[in-house]
């Protein structure tokens, strides 16, 4: 089994890139709510045990994760909310809450290590890696900022936006969400762009014709 190491953090330290964070970001498929991003810089000597790809974790043990993130690393945060998405596109808006990230951090970084295969334009050089929160700590740390920052987002959505199960689904497109969305029509955290939410709309401007 594949598990993150600090190798590619320690190729570009080699290089004389001091200061490298990760990034990765969180919320790109959902029919609703922010994407998030996050960038990490790691102390290599207080690296919290047992970090990995965020999805391959519990949601409790990513919230013990975070907690110790948070408390030995540098971190910075970028958000793109769904009005943001609807008007930059998905690609996009994940590009610029990746840039937040980058520039929310304490002290900028002279290198990054970006989750994926495209990056976003940054002000320091970088460094796609497809699958980077199962291969590097520093962007299985960002994943997990990520995940549990937006998860914190749709449960606080829950209480502004009753009935459609955001604290449960997170806004992705499960079966209890479709049927929410029929019943209730979209919200305004909803992504307008996204195809079942655009249907939905054009459908109900339909009937009122």
């Amino acid at each position: 089994m594949v598990h993150p190491d600090f190798s590619r953090e320690d190729e570009a330290l080699a290089l004389g890139h001091g200061c490298v964070c990760g990034v990765d970001e969180a919320g790109r498929g959902p029919w609703a709510g922010p994407v998030v991003a996050a960038a990490v810089v790691l102390d290599r000597h207080h690296i919290p045990a047992g970090l990995n790809d965020s999805k391959k974790l519990t949601e409790a043990r990513r919230a013990l994760l975070f907690d110790a993130i948070t408390a030995s690393a540098q971190v910075g945060v970028g958000i793109v909310s769904a009005a943001e998405i609807d008007t930059l596109n998905i690609l996009q808006a994940t590009f610029r809450t990746m840039e937040r990230a980058v520039s929310a951090l304490p002290l900028p970084p002279r290198f990054a290590l970006i989750d994926g295969n495209r990056a976003p334009k940054l002000s320091c050089p970088c460094r796609t890696v497809i699958a980077g929160d199962s291969l590097s700590l520093s962007i299985a740390a960002a994943s997990i900022i990520a995940k549990v920052t937006r998860d914190r987002i749709m449960t606080e959505m829950e209480q502004l936006y009753p009935g459609y199960g955001f604290a449960a689904h997170k806004g992705y497109g499960t079966a209890a969400h479709s049927a929410a969305l029929a019943r209730l029509g979209p919200c305004a955290e909803h992504r307008r762009s996204f195809k079942p939410i655009a249907a939905l709309l054009a459908s109900a401007d339909g009937d009122a014709r």
